[in-house]
């Protein structure tokens, strides 16, 4: 199912900030990628690089040996996958899905790419969009691992590090068990910026402090400049996307039994966040609402 050389030919769905590096780096590996994103000028940058752009999910897949999959959320999978793209698929195809869903949607949509004739490697990776572009995200799979096996050229050339977790869904887990972290993390971090702030303190100063301490970890270092600049755009990490992965951690929580009270609480900012308008920022945007009350309240 190869060309000469153990090149692939790949369809990649989705060109958003971390796709469009795991794009460029299939490219540079030599790999034949026919691109499509809905929004079809956000795949120039991948063109420029050597990529072939698609007018449709269907005409990216058609003849694909492997499919990257990057959408934003689960309506988008449906949309841009299963409406369309998977009427196209040989038998056989490896189906490489990155996007963040929750883990019932990952079991489901192994199941229905089982039915198909695909196979699923559930493939969430970790990181931001400049490790994306460089090949040095952690990449977290799922499924059987004679497929993860068999897609193990093309994520070692998005990623400097492949871990299996488990079955459909465990991936998808992990995911949003690092999520949850961060959306926590950066939550606690603007709100301990506003606090030092109102009590006097030099908000750049803070902000160096925190970045530069033991207290600091890789997170807030990379977002410390970001909020000290106020350079919310564009998002390595967007706002919304943070609110959906949230919501799915406590969700998840909910089904298996267990309770998320700093889940919640950050879930409280950053929708109040996504509320404002501030959506399509970068999650670092946090540290323009904490610290306000909700519209209504107080």
């Amino acid at each position: 199912m190869k060309n000469d050389a153990n090149k692939h030919v790949v369809g990649f769905l989705g060109l958003g900030a971390m796709g469009t590096g795991m794009a460029i780096r299939l490219v540079e590996a030599g790999h034949s990628v026919r691109v499509y994103n809905r929004t079809a000028e956000k795949a120039a940058p991948v063109v420029a690089a050597g990529a072939h752009a698609a007018e449709s999910p269907g005409d990216a897949v058609d003849g694909a040996t492997a499919v990257f999959v990057s959408l934003a959320d689960e309506p988008a999978v449906e949309k841009v996958l299963f409406a369309d793209a998977v009427h196209r698929l040989a038998p056989g195809t490896l189906v490489i899905d990155t996007s963040t869903v929750s883990p019932d949607f990952a079991r489901r949509a192994a199941r229905r790419l089982a039915a198909s004739g695909a196979r699923r490697v559930e493939a969430c990776v970790f990181g931001n969009p400049a490790q994306a572009r460089s090949g040095e995200l952690r990449v977290l799979t799922a499924g059987d691992p004679a497929d993860v096996d068999a897609a193990r050229d093309l994520l070692e050339a998005v990623g400097r590090e492949v871990r299996h977790y488990g079955p459909p869904g465990a991936a998808a887990t992990m995911k949003l068990v690092l999520n949850m972290l961060i959306g926590a993390e950066i939550a606690a971090m603007a709100e301990a910026v506003e606090l030092g702030r109102c009590a006097g303190l030099d908000r750049d100063a803070v902000l160096e402090c925190v970045a530069s301490t033991g207290i600091g970890s890789a997170v807030m270092s990379f977002r410390a400049p970001i909020m000290r600049e106020r350079r919310y755009e564009p998002p390595a990490f967007r706002t919304r996307l943070m609110a959906k992965d949230l919501r799915y951690a406590v969700e998840l929580a909910e089904e298996v039994g267990t309770e998320l009270p700093l889940a919640e609480c950050a879930l409280d900012l950053v929708q109040r966040a996504v509320d404002c308008g501030d959506g399509d920022r970068d999650l670092a945007v946090l540290a323009e609402h904490a610290g306000r009350h909700p519209a209504g309240v107080g």
